[in-house]
């Protein structure tokens, strides 16, 4: 880990070579883990063949996964005792499909590129929104691409940065301990938290939509209601589909807020260009070295493998595929990249983007964990300037609606 100076802030971030080499180390995996450890640590190992998706595979497998998620959950409540276990990767999988949808699909429909085909590409976005029950797709791709992509990113008209200010409550001048003490306490484990969020995603989604699509989403849900109570399935419906979509699916939407954007030092007076905003994202590559050669037995050597791969499946994988989901790990592409056709490759884009000299723009910036990565995020805000980040400067934001913003 090295520092960098942004102004006179120092932040912590892994070396490329370093974070080559990281990756490297787990070549000596066997080869078939090699595309699935490209796709659970967000980057490629050196001299990787690319590995081509397509928009309509990730939606497909969102879909099938969120799918699977519920016949998991069904199979598990049906069988009762210690079959109920089963809800664990029944609940995984629902959240992970659902968070695929919101930030790949709805994201990149709201940039009129999930397809390039506006039609096609606005109705996933406003299907995915009502499944979902998220922020209005018309409203979201408007805000998202004024407010967050253009002059006014990490500013507090970015509904990121209200996010921060109005919705978590963090604010400049807060130590690191502090800011994860409250994130925990007082916001993850709080039921006035998670209800006053899915009020704020319920308000988002109905206050700016037309009356023939709050008509159409009411009927739909009362559809699905009347079914699970002619079928008597209300503990499937609350078990399987509600708790996932609203206190685990609000957790990782908090947890990958908290990675999404450094904030700018005080020092920093120029804020135009693509070194500025560069410095604000970077990739979250998940997963750590693998154990090197070294003197010792073979026990020594399994139990250095076990302990490594032990903390791969139990630490990163589930802070891979719950939290930090689909392009997330790579989301400083989409920010220079916004409009790139090559997006559902996202990792294997990026890499050639590096590969290419990132034309025009500066180094890529990489952390290796979702617990350092929001470090270096509470870091940051720790330093920005308290006068420019207050939250009395933003204007006409109630904080149920700002929850809008959690995912932007």
């Amino acid at each position: 880990m090295v520092t960098q100076t942004q102004g006179a802030t120092t932040l912590a971030y892994t070396p490329v070579d370093e974070s080559v080499s990281i990756r490297d180390s787990m070549n000596v995996a066997p080869r078939v883990l090699a595309v699935p450890l490209t796709f659970l640590t967000g980057k490629p190992h050196t001299g990787q063949r690319p590995v081509r998706l397509t928009p309509g595979l990730h939606l497909w497998a969102a879909t099938a996964s969120m799918v699977a998620g519920l016949v998991v959950s069904w199979v598990a409540l049906a069988l009762g005792g210690w079959g109920l276990l089963l809800l664990l990767p029944g609940w995984s999988m629902t959240l992970h499909g659902a968070r695929n949808l919101r930030m790949m699909m709805y994201h990149q429909a709201a940039h009129r590129n999930m397809w390039a085909r506006p039609r096609r590409d606005q109705l996933v976005g406003r299907l995915v929104a009502a499944a979902l029950m998220v922020q209005d797709f018309g409203r979201y791709s408007t805000e998202h691409v004024i407010d967050h992509h253009a002059v006014h990113h990490m500013t507090v008209r970015d509904p990121t940065v209200q996010a921060f200010l109005i919705g978590l409550e963090l604010r400049p001048g807060m130590t690191r301990r502090q800011m994860w003490r409250h994130l925990i306490l007082r916001k993850l484990l709080s039921p006035a938290f998670h209800l006053n969020f899915l009020l704020g995603r319920v308000q988002s989604y109905f206050a700016p939509a037309s009356w023939p699509l709050r008509a159409a989403t009411v009927a739909g849900y009362a559809a699905v209601a009347a079914l699970a109570g002619w079928l008597d399935q209300w503990v499937f419906l609350l078990v399987a589909w509600v708790l996932p979509m609203t206190f685990l699916y609000q957790v990782s939407n908090t947890l990958r807020l908290c990675v999404k954007h450094t904030f700018p030092a005080p020092e920093v007076t120029q804020r135009r260009g693509r070194e500025y905003f560069a410095s604000l994202t970077n990739a979250i590559l998940i997963g750590e070295r693998a154990p090197a050669a070294a003197p010792g037995g073979p026990l020594r050597r399994a139990g250095r493998w076990s302990r490594w791969w032990l903390r791969m499946l139990t630490v990163h994988l589930p802070a891979r595929y719950l939290v930090l989901t689909g392009d997330t790990v790579v989301h400083d592409f989409h920010h220079r990249h916004p409009m790139s056709r090559d997006w559902a490759n996202y990792i294997f884009a990026r890499q050639a983007d590096i590969d290419a000299g990132h034309r025009g723009w500066p180094p890529y910036r990489e952390v290796w964990g979702l617990v350092p990565a929001i470090n270096l995020v509470f870091d940051s805000l720790r330093e920005a300037d308290p006068q420019e980040y207050d939250r009395a400067r933003i204007a006409q934001v109630s904080g149920r609606s700002v929850f809008s913003a959690f995912d932007d």
